[in-house]
Parts: structure tokens; C-alpha cells; sequence
């Protein structure tokens, strides 16, 4: 449904720290950059982050939020580490979420803008 989502941010190369980090694990990288923006993706960028003027001000209680997906539940772990690693914030440990389904294993956090972002991998193992 969705070629791509765009999200503005203070400091692109600020955040490119913590998203170089944070998407490693789940095989994603920055597959474009010029001053300001960032793409990242695994083959295709699916993901802009870009300076933004008055980038959207962070609201816990809005309920948008980004899900990665993760080829492993150990990726998921690694995200969530490296994020806190980068400036961001748990949002919650990695780990299976029953009420979600019988192989939900995401992990949350939140970037240094605000963002709230999840990892999620539906594998049994």
C-alpha cells in the first residue's frame, strides 16, 4: 500500500546516527543522503528522514507510531539496544506480546525527535 513514509526531524545528521544504528539489525541502511535528508531501505528507500522546519511535535497519545518488520527475534533485541545505545528511549523491552498474536516478538522505542517506533518479527524462533 504505502512506496514510502517521510518524517521530519531537527537534525538529519544528528538522527543518522541513531537510525545507521538502530535499522542495522533489521537490514536496512541509508541508501541515499544529501544535506538534510536521509533515505533508508533494504533494495528501495522506504523511509525518508529529512530536516524539517517545525518537524511534528512528539504526542505519546496520538497513536502514530512506525513498525519495522525484523527477519529475527535476536535482530529485534539488537534494535532495541542499539537504539538506547543512539539517544533514544525504551518504549517498551523486547519480547513476545500474547495480546498482539501467538508469535508477536516486537520491541518499542523512541527516537530522539519522539518518534515511536517498534520492531516486530512474527517467527516462532
Amino acid at each position: 500500500m504505502l512506496d514510502h513514509v517521510s518524517i521530519g526531524v531537527r537534525d538529519a545528521g544528528a538522527s543518522q546516527r541513531f537510525y545507521d544504528a538502530a535499522l542495522k539489525p533489521l537490514g536496512y541502511s541509508c541508501l541515499s543522503q544529501s544535506p538534510g535528508s536521509l533515505g533508508y531501505g533494504a533494495q528501495a528507500v522506504q523511509l525518508w528522514v529529512n530536516d524539517a522546519g517545525r518537524p511534528v511535535p512528539a504526542d505519546a497519545d496520538s497513536g502514530l507510531h512506525f513498525c519495522f518488520s525484523a527477519p529475527t527475534r535476536a535482530s529485534v533485541d539488537a534494535f532495541h539496544a542499539a537504539a538506547l545505545r543512539e539517544g533514544g528511549k525504551d518504549n517498551g523491552q523486547p519480547g513476545l506480546r500474547a495480546a498482539y498474536g501467538d508469535n508477536y516478538y516486537a520491541a518499542f522505542v523512541i527516537d530522539p525527535d519522539g518518534y515511536r517506533l517498534e520492531a516486530y518479527c512474527s517467527k516462532a524462533q
